[in-house]
């Protein structure tokens, strides 16, 4: 064999050499090509909102569901990955922490509790990645959250408002307010205070009590002192349970109110009718008259979505449609885009793949949500929103009205 022939064999092979090589890695390509959207979920599966929880992710996997059937988000699948904050503080920053850490996720969806978001918050916004909560209170857009932070849920100070007027509207003279010890109970004592008073009505009487107690009945002998007409119960279920038995024993007979959250389905089944009996809640609405609810009841196979349902519908769908307007899945860019696809003169749309599909013809959007329009202020708070008010009448819930 000839040098040149050598030479010539030597260069076949190595060419065979590295097509070889290509072949072998061309899998890996396609798969990197290809890889998950990943989106970061941290809700409570249990704990006190463990009744939520569940109904919240449930609603965020049935609309990625139906992103995927359409071709996915930035040409890639969404996957979900999901982490339990078991409502509980400590349990979620660790939670965050390895979604943000390990997973690399850009967006936390689905925070339930104040205490929890308040001690998740800075863990996104330091990392530079974007949270969406269900938590009411006020103190949590008033974090330094730099834009990192949106919330559907109404903040205390529009809830305690409207209750107050409720209440009022009720025949209410005398109020009293049991709140849980969390961020949510001294805004929502003082609006309440100012929204009474300023009827011409007055508070009895306001107290602050700790959880997970066998008994209230110190703190509700307090209350009976005040002589109210209407005891407003700012709690958890668990709390709450024991709180309402705790009345009926003391042989209080007046209204009783609650946030839906906190007297459940599960609670009237835990407790003998008679303790529920006339028991009002309160929720925020979903806008049971936009095509967005119409659609997320299609999705869910549910005749009413509730709040906490839509709001999660509202939170994938807002953060999807803010990563395709962006071009990038990063937490800045959503943080960025977020207002860009749910509020101003773009065309309306009532799905996340409606909006994806008119921002892929190069249309300007504004998202009209299953919860409400989803148009948010400069710190991340909604604007308005309408609230779903009912009555317990025999161990059931009576719809009443919403206002």
């Amino acid at each position: 064999m000839t040098s040149l022939t050598r030479s010539i064999s030597r260069r076949s092979a190595l060419k065979a050499g590295s097509a070889a090589l290509l072949t072998l890695a061309a899998p890996t390509l396609v798969r990197a090509q290809s890889a998950s959207l990943k989106l970061g979920v941290l809700t409570p599966l249990t704990g006190a909102g463990g009744f939520d929880g569940p109904r919240m992710l449930k609603a965020m996997q049935a609309v990625a569901e139906e992103i995927n059937g359409a071709g996915g988000l930035l040409g890639k699948k969404i996957d979900l990955v999901v982490e339990d904050d078991q409502t509980n503080p400590e349990a979620a920053v660790r939670a965050a922490r390895k979604l943000i850490d390990v997973d690399r996720v850009p967006v936390i969806m689905g925070t339930w509790a104040s205490a929890v978001t308040t001690a998740v918050a800075p863990v996104c916004w330091e990392s530079k990645t974007f949270l969406t909560t269900v938590s009411g209170a006020d103190s949590i857009t008033l974090l330094p959250h730099q834009g990192y932070l949106i919330r559907t849920q109404p903040n205390n100070a529009l809830q305690a408002a409207k209750h107050g007027e409720f209440l009022l509207g009720l025949g209410s003279k005398r109020v009293f307010i049991m709140s849980i010890q969390s961020p949510f109970a001294a805004p929502t004592q003082a609006k309440l205070k100012e929204t009474v008073e300023k009827a011409g009505a007055a508070m009895a009487g306001a107290l602050i009590y700790e959880k997970d107690k066998t008994t209230y009945r110190s703190e509700v002998d307090q209350v009976l002192r005040a002589k109210p007409d209407v005891v407003y119960v700012n709690g958890y279920a668990p709390d709450v349970s024991v709180i309402l038995r705790d009345l009926y024993r003391a042989g209080f007979n007046g209204p009783r109110f609650a946030q839906s959250y906190s007297v459940t389905s599960k609670v009237l089944e835990a407790l003998p009718p008679e303790v529920t009996e006339g028991v009002y809640t309160v929720a925020p609405s979903a806008d049971i008259q936009s095509p967005a609810f119409a659609l997320a009841a299609k999705r869910l196979k549910l005749e009413a979505p509730d709040s906490y349902e839509t709001q999660a519908t509202d939170w994938i769908s807002l953060v999807s449609l803010a990563i395709a307007k962006a071009g990038q899945a990063e937490g800045t860019a959503i943080k960025d885009a977020v207002r860009k696809i749910s509020q101003g003169s773009g065309e309306k749309v009532y799905t996340a793949v409606d909006g994806l599909k008119a921002i892929a013809a190069g249309k300007e959007i504004n998202y009209e949500g299953a919860s409400g329009p989803c148009d948010f202020n400069e710190i991340g708070d909604i604007i308005d929103c309408k609230f779903r008010f009912q009555i317990v009448e025999k161990g059931q819930f009576k719809f009443l009205k919403v206002a």
